[in-house]
């Protein structure tokens, strides 16, 4: 779980136009280096997909997950990560209410006008309102 990872190291959030989660990766491996470890958040949902996804060649995952790591919120059920994916791949529990929150959902309510900062950390209010407003 995440009880491995050091939450005191410097973090960054950032937006791209690239779709695929290595084109992402390799985006930003180029913009922050080698060295940086990459974190991808994403829901049980989209985790599935990627896994499960026909890529039209085997070992696909285990190259991207050697490029990145994955951090899963249980939206509407929990995740439990393949054994073979377990060390790169950590479940996020959600405090109850909020299962079904998703970065479509926060991005769907600013363009309609609606409260979203209830969805979002306080921590990342602003960045979200800066990237998405």
């Amino acid at each position: 779980m995440l009880g491995s990872l050091d939450m005191t190291m410097p973090r960054s959030i950032a937006i791209t136009e690239q779709g695929l989660l290595i084109d992402i990766a390799r985006e930003c491996q180029a913009e922050f280096g080698e060295a940086t470890r990459l974190y991808f958040l994403c829901g049980r949902d989209a985790a599935e997909r990627v896994l499960t996804w026909d890529y039209g060649r085997a070992g696909v995952v285990e190259e991207m997950l050697n490029q990145f790591e994955l951090l899963v919120a249980s939206r509407s059920g929990d995740f439990v990560p393949p054994p073979e994916f377990e060390r790169r791949i950590h479940p996020l529990a959600m405090t109850p209410g909020h299962d079904q929150v998703s970065s479509t959902e926060v991005r769907e309510r600013i363009a309609r006008g609606e409260p979203w900062e209830h969805l979002v950390p306080e921590s990342i209010v602003e960045r979200v309102r800066e990237i998405y407003s």
